[in-house]
């Protein structure tokens, strides 16, 4: 029987550490070895390893129960333990606790219990229920659509109960029968004599029935077995205007569906794609590119320039210079979450002319020779 490392060692803490120096070495192990971020072929494995260590040395009992008597003393070692995982992965970016943990845990038999709930958290009481995973949904939007807003339809994955079996993952007309090796309880007990004095208990995963507590001897044509299949729903998203480029939007219980639990939310991440024309600022401002000739900028002139509305009146007053900036008030993109628009702000950049003939040519130099009359 191969013997199961340190808790403190796989940390790599002291027994003395406090709650917060393991939280934060968990935390540091999980970025490194988290599936979605390393995939190795050893990482799975270490993240289960580093993970049943944390479970066990961030709750107080288990750790002094750990401290006491070692392995033996911590047997349903994720059981209550799903707060602080819940709070470590989602400042992190991950997914729910159930997300990774089912997809690891639950087919490789780790800490007890079934393969949908690995730990025993779908016995929680409070209506504290599996929670389904939230779904991520990038939105690429054009500038006019920010301005006037989008809704479209979407669609969206999901895991539900077989609508063939209900959900036993049994043949219609069969059901799963219960393991007799662990009497139904997904488990089989190894009892270990210290000495005369002492006798202690290790829960291990069944081996017939891989935790599950039942035999599915015929199992369903459509599922395969599994209970679960994948499906699409349409959900309807209206994305107010002025959204701006990585809002994230929730909307709650239109992620992943768990029967019998809590759905997840599904977050709409936005995208604000660049324009031709317009740059966007800041708290809904926008600012473009606007040529004016030279001799216009000399003499002034009234001129239309393009908004994301149509194109707007702009004075251009004598002697502007070049790179001087305009503001169109009330002319850019509905401010997010405040009342009112920003404004657009017009940038004048001088347009020479390709090529000029030879009129115009000794005309600019009669007007060059003016200019220099007035130096004097």
């Amino acid at each position: 029987m191969m013997t199961k490392r340190d808790y403190y060692e796989i940390l790599n803490v002291q027994r003395t550490s406090s709650n917060d120096e393991i939280k934060s070495a968990y935390r540091k192990l999980a970025l490194k070895y988290h599936p979605d971020r390393n995939k190795s072929p050893e990482a799975e494995e270490k993240f289960k390893e580093i993970s049943e260590a944390y479970a066990v040395l961030s709750d107080q009992e288990k750790r002094k129960r750990y401290d006491t008597y070692g392995h033996v003393g911590t047997e349903e070692v994720f059981r209550g333990s799903e707060d602080n995982f819940a709070e470590i992965f989602k400042d992190m970016g991950f997914g729910g606790v159930g997300d990774i943990f089912e997809q690891i845990f639950g087919r490789m038999g780790g800490g007890g219990g079934n393969r949908n709930d690995p730990f025993g958290f779908g016995s929680r009481t409070n209506d504290r229920r599996i929670r389904g995973r939230d779904l991520l949904y990038d939105v690429d939007m054009r500038l006019e659509d920010v301005l006037k807003g989008i809704k479209q339809e979407i669609q969206i994955p999901s895991i539900e109960n077989c609508s063939s079996c209900s959900g036993t993952g049994a043949s219609p007309g069969t059901s799963p029968k219960k393991c007799v090796t662990c009497n139904g309880q997904g488990q089989t007990r190894r009892v270990y004599n210290q000495n005369q004095f002492s006798t202690f208990i290790s829960l291990e995963t069944c081996n017939t029935c891989h935790g599950e507590g039942k035999i599915i001897e015929k199992p369903c044509s459509i599922c395969k077995g599994n209970g679960k299949i994948n499906k699409t729903n349409t959900v309807n998203i209206d994305i107010p205007p002025g959204v701006e480029d990585g809002t994230t939007l929730r909307l709650s219980g239109k992620g992943e569906h768990i029967q019998g639990g809590v759905n997840g939310d599904l977050l709409i991440r936005i995208h604000v794609l660049p324009h031709e024309l317009f740059k966007v600022l800041d708290d809904g401002d926008l600012i473009c590119n606007f040529e004016v000739s030279f001799i216009d900028m000399i003499l002034g002139v009234e001129t239309r320039v393009p908004t994301l509305d149509g194109n707007e009146k702009l004075k251009i007053p004598s002697g502007t210079k070049a790179n001087s900036i305009f503001k169109i008030k009330g002319k850019g993109l509905p401010r997010y979450g405040k009342f009112g628009r920003g404004n657009q702000y017009v940038k004048v950049e001088v347009k020479l002319p390709d090529k000029i003939n030879d009129k115009q040519k000794n005309l600019l130099k009669d007007l060059a020779k003016e200019f220099k009359k007035n130096e004097y």
